[in-house]
């Protein structure tokens, strides 16, 4: 029996599980809900191909968070480095923070935001004449322990994708104005979205999203026959055909749960460690953060299906995701195709496994 509360949030979303095809898109976006920590995926693909509805179909099949009640930066009651100043210092009075549970939810970025509605806005008449720094939370505050969606990232100005990458980046977004300055916590879910055929995203700012993943159209009559069948279910009952895939819906978040759970235990040998930065090496790009993303993926991969350790296919399977689009030989080489980062990724593999490396 679904609950108000959910199925209310749901009515106007497609379920995830009735998205057809897309395959790796689905994985990069469950990989980055269990360990938020890989970085943000960015999503390339001309329109009309699922983006948009793949990313807010997400939020359905993720667990609630927990958070201070009344607290405008969602701070989490469960873990003293993702609070606020305020928070904090109330965290440590005898009486315990009071807390509520609330659905996840997806903050949207317009493309005409301003600086201030993004990165928040300080209060300076207040702050000089009475002293106290009053903060006007924006969309990173909002955003903590939620999704931040950015759709047409590539339109965005740079001034304020380096904010977001920023904040992405530490967990933390800072606002500062005339020497005054507040930080409050901001850990989000990324995701990016983009038409190629619009503009290109600077290969700086790219390459500081940890996943990329390219949507194109499907050309399997069969599966082209299912999408527009299931549209046009959802589009007539879109109540009813929730309820059609709530048992699905519920089986993949309950996966979710428990690898968030897993993902701290997994295990990976040095020699897949190996492996990666030997084809990281390789194939010459540009600092560290592919390496990273590719180990951090592959564990939440192992997560998902169940294992205990990280695998060579687990390996295989997020590479081209990691190391797509990325600057090479300090931006003076073409991004790696997705058959040379097979290719490089596969060598190293089969080097390590006999002892060559």
């Amino acid at each position: 029996m679904l609950s108000p509360i959910r199925l209310e949030i749901r009515r106007l979303l497609y379920p995830f599980t009735a998205i057809v095809g897309q395959d790796e898109l689905k994985t990069a976006l469950l990989l980055i809900a269990i360990n938020p920590l890989i970085g943000g995926l960015l999503i390339r693909g001309q329109k009309g191909t699922g983006k948009s509805s793949s990313v807010r179909s997400l939020v359905d099949i993720l667990p609630p968070i927990t958070a201070v009640k009344d607290c405008p930066y969602n701070c989490n009651p469960n873990d003293f480095t993702n609070m606020c100043q305020q928070c904090l210092e109330k965290n440590k009075e005898p009486e315990t923070l009071e807390t509520e549970t609330r659905p996840m939810r997806i903050v949207s970025l317009p493309i005409g935001a301003t600086e201030d509605r993004v990165i928040g806005s300080l209060d300076i008449e207040q702050a000089i004449s009475h002293g106290s720094k009053i903060l006007q939370p924006g969309l990173l505050a909002e955003a903590n322990q939620n999704i931040l969606y950015i759709d047409e990232v590539n339109l965005l100005p740079d001034h304020i994708t380096d904010s977001i990458l920023d904040a992405a980046a530490s967990g933390w977004n800072t606002v500062e104005r005339e020497g005054i300055s507040v930080s409050h916590p901001s850990r989000f879910i990324l995701v990016g979205t983009m038409n190629p055929e619009e503009g290109e995203l600077r290969p700086q700012l790219a390459d500081r999203f940890a996943l990329h993943v390219s949507v194109e159209s499907i050309y399997n009559v069969e599966q082209r026959v299912e999408i527009i069948k299931r549209n046009l279910e959802f589009g007539q009952n879109p109540l009813e055909f929730t309820r059609r895939w709530e048992n699905k819906q519920a089986q993949i978040r309950e996966k979710i749960v428990k690898a968030r759970d897993l993902v701290k235990e997994i295990e990976i040998s040095k020699d897949l460690m190996l492996a990666v930065a030997e084809a990281c090496i390789n194939l010459h790009v540009d600092g560290h953060r592919p390496d990273i993303s590719i180990v951090r993926s592959a564990k939440a991969l192992a997560a998902l299906e169940g294992q205990k350790e990280v695998s060579s296919n687990n390996i295989e399977q997020v590479a081209i995701m990691a190391m797509g689009y990325r600057t090479r030989g300090f931006g003076f080489e073409e991004p790696a195709t997705p058959a040379e980062v097979r290719d490089a990724i596969r060598r190293a593999l089969q080097r390590v496994s006999h002892g060559e490396a």
